[in-house]
C-alpha cells in the first residue's frame, strides 16, 4: 500500500521521514501575487502575497458563473435589458429584448468574457446589482468559505470595493471545478454563437487553453484585465499524478502572466502528487485514534521525501524536507474503541441472573428433593425384595 499508510505504525511516536530527495526550489514569479494549489485537496503548494487585497478584473466571472449554476435554472430564458446591452468592456453583443437561455449567457461570459452576459445573469437572478452583490457575497462566504472577498458587480470592472485575494480565488476556482457544468464551460476553447445581432464562433481569450502559448495538460482558464488590476489569470492543468490550479494577479504584461503560470505548473508537476486517505484508515496519536470521518479524502504529498505527524487534537500535518507545511487536515476522533472497551468491561463482570441468589437455592433444593425421592424409591424396592425372601 502507499507509503503514507505504512508510516502509520510509527506516527504516534515520532514524525516519519521517507527517503531523501533534492531540495525543492520554488519558482521566481513576476506577478505581484500568485498561488498554486492542488485542485482536489486544496493544498497550497506555492504562494506570493496570497492574502493581499487585490483587484481580480474578469476573474470575478468565475464567481458569477458558479453562483448562477448553483442558484439558477440554466434552461430558463433571460430577457436582455437595456442596462445589460450598454455595459462597458468586452461583450457578446446582446440586444435589448433578446431572449437567451441562462446557460448560454454563462458560456458567453466565461468563454468570451462578455460583460453584457454577466450583467444579464445578475439581473435575472437578483433583479438589481445591490441585491446581487449582497446575495453573491453571502454565498461566497457561507458556501465557498471565502473570508477576504467582496464583489459589487458580476463582471469585474473596477470598483474600490470590489476585491479579493489570490488565495480566495484559488479556493473559489477549486470549489467551482467540483461542478461538472462549470468545469466543462471553463475548459471550452470555442463555441458557435447565434445571437440576434450576429452569428459567429466565440473563442476563449486564454492563450494557454487555446494553444497559442503551448503547455501540455491545460484543462481550463479565465483571463482578466482592467488598468487598476493589470493582467490577471486563472488556469487549471493536470498530469497523471496531480491536478493544479494557478492564480496570478497584477502583472504588467500578458507574457508575464503566462510565463509565471508555466513556471508554477512545472514546479507543481515536478515536486508533488495527489494521494488519498481511505475512509477505513486509522491514525493513532497519544493514546487516541483518529479517522477521516468515513470519507475518502484527497491529500497532497511531496514526491520522494516528506515528514508527517498527527497531533493530540487530530491534525494530520504533512511537511516537506525543508519544514514547509504542505497540508494540514483535521481528522475526526474515533470513539468506537471506547464503546468496544466499555462493552468488553461489561461482559467481563459477573452476569446477574434474573432469579438471583434465591433462585439458585431453589434450583439446588429441587435437585436435592429429586435425589431424596429417588433414594426413597430405591430403599422401598430393596425392602420389598427382603420381604419376599
Amino acid at each position: 500500500m502507499r507509503k503514507l499508510v505504512l508510516s502509520m505504525l510509527l506516527i504516534c511516536s515520532f514524525p516519519n521521514t521517507i527517503a531523501s530527495a533534492d531540495e525543492i526550489t520554488e519558482p521566481e514569479i513576476i506577478s505581484e501575487a500568485a498561488v498554486l494549489s492542488d485542485s482536489e485537496s486544496g493544498a497550497i503548494l506555492y504562494k506570493k502575497n496570497a492574502e493581499e487585497k487585490m483587484f481580480p478584473a474578469s476573474l470575478t466571472k468565475i464567481a458569477t458563473a458558479i453562483y448562477a449554476i448553483e442558484n439558477g435554472d440554466l434552461s430558463e430564458i433571460v430577457t436582455i435589458s437595456k442596462d445589460a446591452m450598454e455595459v462597458d468592456g468586452t461583450r457578446v453583443y446582446l440586444e435589448e429584448g433578446e431572449e437567451v437561455p441562462l446557460k448560454k449567457l454563462v458560456q458567453g461570459m466565461l468563454i468570451n468574457s462578455g460583460n453584457d452576459a454577466a450583467w444579464a445573469i445578475a439581473e435575472h437572478l437578483d433583479q438589481n446589482m445591490d441585491n446581487y452583490s449582497e446575495n453573491l457575497n453571502s454565498y461566497l462566504k457561507e458556501k465557498v468559505h471565502l473570508e477576504n472577498t467582496h464583489f459589487v458587480n458580476p463582471h469585474g470592472l473596477h470598483d474600490e470595493n470590489h476585491y479579493t485575494t489570490a488565495a480566495d480565488l484559488a479556493k473559489l476556482t477549486n470549489y467551482a471545478l467540483k461542478n461538472e457544468t462549470f468545469k466543462e464551460i471553463f475548459g471550452t476553447k470555442e463555441l458557435k454563437w447565434s445571437g440576434k445581432s450576429w452569428e459567429t464562433t466565440i473563442f476563449t481569450h486564454h492563450q494557454m487553453l487555446k494553444g497559442e502559448v503551448p503547455f501540455k495538460g491545460v484543462t481550463g482558464g479565465k483571463t482578466g484585465f482592467v488598468n487598476e488590476a493589470k493582467q490577471t489569470l486563472a488556469t487549471t492543468a493536470e498530469n497523471e499524478s496531480i491536478k493544479l490550479t494557478a492564480i496570478v494577479l497584477k502583472a504588467d504584461f500578458k507574457r508575464d502572466i503566462y510565463k509565471d503560470t508555466k513556471n508554477l505548473f512545472n514546479f507543481g508537476f515536478r515536486n508533488y502528487e495527489t494521494s488519498a486517505l481511505s475512509s477505513t484508515e486509522v491514525f493513532p496519536a497519544e493514546g487516541k485514534t483518529f479517522t477521516t470521518g468515513g470519507k475518502n479524502v484527497p491529500i497532497t504529498l511531496p514526491k520522494g521525501s516528506y515528514n508527517e505527524n498527527v497531533t493530540s487534537t487530530g491534525k494530520l500535518i504533512i511537511e516537506d524536507d525543508n519544514g514547509k507545511v504542505i497540508q494540514t487536515l483535521q481528522l475526526v476522533e474515533d470513539k468506537e474503541d471506547e464503546v468496544v472497551s466499555s462493552r468488553l468491561q461489561q461482559e467481563e463482570e459477573p452476569r446477574k441472573e434474573t432469579t438471583g441468589y434465591y433462585g439458585k437455592i431453589g434450583l439446588t433444593l429441587f435437585l436435592f428433593a429429586v435425589f431424596i425421592l429417588f433414594l426413597r424409591k430405591n430403599l422401598k424396592a430393596r425392602a420389598r425384595r427382603r420381604r419376599r425372601v
